[in-house]
């Protein structure tokens, strides 16, 4: 999905959403980068416009799609970003890049999420019952969004959160060598389901550069913190190019 395509830019950002959520969430996203930088979100099987399609709950399997998706999008230099979930995915897109013998992303923005190869913070939550999947949820990634309290949001809602939640639930780290790109990790400062260490642990995955951000709120930090958040992306995707030029 892009809201304000460029076929002129200089580079492109492709971003991955968190559990849950769509390309939606990075619509507005256009107007705090300069037109040089093309936004483009991808969009999950099975989620907003692409509703009728079966979700998947496998990492390896959706970074396959994905890197099929971005074929035609990487004919200039690009950068991963993913929230939560999606950065997990973002990393495994990475991954899948260098596998396919692609070019790596010029950086790799995670926020929100644990090192893939740091032990898993809470047990799986996918298999809980109703109840107390979304007492879990609450407890660890406390939404703020006020139609948790509402029973027909959270029944149409609730199996597409339980489905993606199930792809870090059962997502298996396999040892392979660091990134070649930087990895700028973004990280609340009371998020129960991120803590400092396990972000911090992001910095044996690059054999680049490594850069830690701290956002005070906890794991939607973006929604206290975002313009401060986009405002790090964009000069850190700026000193990347540059430095490619």
């Amino acid at each position: 999905m892009c809201p304000k395509p460029n076929a002129g830019a200089r580079a492109r950002l492709f971003c991955l959403p968190f559990a849950g959520s769509g390309a939606s969430i990075y619509h507005g996203w256009p107007q705090a980068f300069p037109r040089d930088v093309e936004i483009r979100a991808v969009q999950l099987p099975g989620h907003e416009s692409r509703t009728r399609e079966p979700r998947i709950s496998s990492a390896s399997i959706l970074a396959r799609e994905i890197v099929g998706a971005l074929g035609p999008y990487m004919d200039r230099p690009f950068a991963l970003l993913g929230y939560s979930m999606g950065a997990l995915l973002a990393f495994e897109v990475a991954r899948e890049l260098r596998r396919q013998g692609y070019p790596l992303p010029v950086g790799l923005f995670v926020a929100a999420m644990c090192a893939p190869q740091a032990p898993k913070v809470h047990p799986p939550l996918s298999y809980l019952p109703r109840e107390e999947f979304v007492e879990q949820i609450r407890y660890y990634y406390q939404p703020a969004d006020e139609a948790w309290n509402h029973p027909e949001f959270l029944e149409m809602f609730l199996p597409i959160l339980r489905d993606d939640i199930a792809i870090v639930d059962t997502y298996d780290y396999e040892n392979e060598p660091p990134l070649a790109c930087p990895i700028d990790v973004y990280v609340g400062t009371d998020d129960r389901g991120t803590p400092l260490a396990a972000a911090e642990a992001w910095r044996h995955q690059t054999s680049a550069e490594f850069e830690l951000a701290v956002f005070p709120g906890g794991h939607f930090f973006l929604h206290e913190a975002l313009p401060q958040l986009q405002l790090r992306v964009r000069n850190r995707i700026n000193r990347l190019i540059g430095e490619r030029n």
